[in-house]
């Protein structure tokens, strides 16, 4: 398992939170999401053999959360 930081500026409350977790949580390869809301991060764990980084990316932005910036 690979763990990143997302920066995504538009997390705000509790349901940003929700969305985001639901948006991630069914998705093979992902193995724990954990959103700072005061932090506007996602710290997520995942499997690069089953999900790319770029395609989570793209999951939130699908859900309105584009990601700006990402550290390992």
């Amino acid at each position: 398992m690979k763990h990143v930081v997302l920066n995504v500026p538009d997390i705000s409350c509790g349901h940003c939170e929700r969305t985001i977790t639901g948006a991630l949580k069914d998705v093979p390869g992902v193995g724990s999401v954990r959103v700072d809301i005061p932090g506007k991060q996602v710290e997520l764990e995942y499997d690069p053999g089953q999900v790319s980084l770029d395609r989570v990316k793209e999951i939130l932005a699908e859900a309105d959360y584009p990601v700006e910036s990402v550290a390992a």
